[in-house]
């Protein structure tokens, strides 16, 4: 069988720094709370007209693909996480595709959220290890900004997001000491209202059973996906009820580790490096604690980037690697929770 190695790896993140003081001079916050609260400093904000998610996702893909010591005509798949893509059809694998410049090869988008990235490294895992492709292009990129509630009314998601994007070349490899040892991908939608966007979104074309030939098409369809009483209260913007979506991921992370841990007879004395989707430093801090983790097995960066989703395992993957915090051999744990809700957890050999 064929082993999925990580063979490069790179992220890009926009230039425009935005502080906590920035913040606070549009809403009811402050640089004090935000820490407090959350542990973010800072985050980055995609202010060009050209920076897009796919257009992050494409820069991080190029250095990916530098570093795996390939051609970018090698890459025979690609997958996109992401929330946040550019168009609300067709999604960002497509442009990816188009921007690099490679053949007809296929593009997927995976829509996770802050599992993204999760869930499209195990699936590539799978193609890889069916013998279906060799080099996959996986990519988690977000641009929250320009979706934000930039007012008190929206400061408790406002201040929580940044935009990113980070990429890996998955290959196959004959060598069984390194590559993905297991993936532990869960699902809960009784919570999928908890954390959600509803709009724009189907939801709110009710059908109304009658007898076609009295349907009056102008006015019992079309129109729901933005109506201007949406833009009026708001219903645009995302939507999280804090404390639930907090308590369960602090029951949640450090299950699916241990999942992840005991499928593959480890501890986790044996973990050389942890790296959470960075959607709270304090949850991040409260999972370290209840599996009794040193500072040094753990990264954590949200207090640079905020939270961005899908793009946020792999850019503090990056990080941790360019740091010379990850070394070949070493045992590195992933895990996310957030919105579904999903949750999971990836174990591998660097």
């Amino acid at each position: 069988m064929k082993h999925s190695v990580i063979a490069g790896i790179g992220m890009f993140v926009p230039e425009q720094i935005v502080t906590n003081d920035d913040l606070s001079k549009y809403m009811d916050t402050s640089d004090t709370w935000i820490r407090e609260h959350t542990g973010i400093e800072e985050r980055r904000f995609a202010h060009r007209t050209n920076e897009t998610t796919a257009s992050m996702g494409v820069e991080a893909a190029r250095i990916a693909i530098e570093r795996a010591n390939i051609l970018k005509d090698d890459i025979d798949f690609i997958l996109f996480a992401t929330l946040t893509p550019d168009y609300y059809f067709p999604g960002c694998g497509v442009l990816v595709q188009r921007a690099l410049g490679l053949g007809n090869i296929g593009a997927m988008d995976i829509r996770t959220q802050c599992t993204g990235f999760l869930y499209a490294l195990s699936t590539a895992d799978q193609f890889i290890k069916s013998g279906m492709y060799k080099n996959i292009l996986v990519i988690g990129a977000e641009k929250h900004s320009y979706g934000l509630d930039f007012s008190t009314r929206g400061r408790t998601l406002a201040t929580l997001f940044g935009d990113g994007a980070a990429a890996v070349v998955l290959q196959a490899s004959e060598d069984s000491h390194r590559g993905i040892l297991s993936s532990h991908l869960h699902s809960d939608g009784n919570f999928a209202e908890m954390l959600a966007m509803y709009n724009p979104g189907s939801h709110g074309n009710h059908w109304v059973e009658k007898d076609v030939a009295t349907f009056d098409l102008s006015k019992e369809f079309g129109g729901t996906l933005i109506t201007q009483e949406m833009l009026d209260k708001g219903e645009i913007y995302a939507y999280m009820n804090g404390q639930p979506v907090l308590r369960k991921g602090m029951i949640m992370l450090p299950e699916v580790i241990m999942e992840a841990l005991n499928a593959n007879g480890k501890s986790t004395t044996d973990l050389n490096m942890m790296i959470f989707h960075q959607s709270n430093l304090r949850l991040c801090e409260f999972v370290q604690g209840k599996l009794n983790l040193r500072n040094d097995q753990v990264y954590n960066n949200i207090q640079k980037y905020g939270n961005t989703t899908a793009a946020s395992i792999p850019i503090a993957l990056c990080e941790a690697w360019q740091n010379g915090l990850i070394k070949e051999g070493d045992l590195v744990c992933l895990a996310a929770f957030g919105s579904g809700f999903t949750w999971g957890s990836i174990l591998l050999k660097w």
